[in-house]
């Protein structure tokens, strides 16, 4: 048992064939369609983007100026690169399904416009919030962690120090603009 939860690929495996098997299992009353699939995608990219989100903003960030300078290698080596991996790749991942969604529903125009009534609309607004969100994720944030972290080599200490407050400042705008997101997301879905 310990070995197959020790292995994440395995159980990410063995999840999505559970999920299928219940999509299956239901497809009499809940047909399995393409925008029920990428709702579904959506949600989950989407978990994993504000929950990365969260975790650097409530956790990591924070808590770095208490570790011992020689324990900060470890995380800026390879906790961060991989969080970073998984946060830019789950904001594309997200933006992407929730338009598939909206076009697939036939509204993405409209949304996009804010030439809807009511629900759409407000998707309209969470989807600009969620694309100024994945601006920042992948035009601001990722190019100075490369940085920041050396995985882009040749940074100044110097620029790093500039970097470091711009990363920050993007980051906590996704943080600030994930709050009127989700409840756009959630509200509209309501009726």
């Amino acid at each position: 048992m310990a070995k197959f939860f020790g292995n994440l690929h395995l159980v990410l495996v063995v999840g999505l064939i559970a999920a299928i098997v219940v999509m299956f299992g239901y497809a009499e009353s809940i047909p399995v369609t393409v925008n029920a699939v990428f709702r579904w995608f959506h949600v989950f990219f989407g978990i994993l983007w504000i929950g990365l989100l969260y975790y650097l903003n409530f956790v990591q960030v924070p808590t770095m100026p208490a570790i011992p300078a020689e324990q900060t290698g470890a995380i800026n080596s390879h906790i961060a690169p991989n969080v970073l991996f998984y946060f830019r790749w789950a904001a594309l991942l997200t933006v992407v399904t929730g338009l598939v969604v909206a076009y697939v529903s036939g509204y993405v125009h409209q949304a996009l416009a804010f030439q809807g009534q009511g629900a759409v609309n407000l998707i309209g607004l969470g989807m600009w919030l969620a694309l100024i969100m994945a601006f920042n994720v992948w035009f601001i944030i990722w190019p100075a962690q490369k940085k920041i972290l050396n995985i882009v080599p040749g940074a100044t200490d110097e620029e790093k120090a500039k970097l470091r407050p711009r990363a920050l400042i993007a980051s906590r705008l996704n943080t600030l603009l994930s709050l009127p997101m989700l409840y756009c997301m959630v509200s509209a879905n309501l009726g």
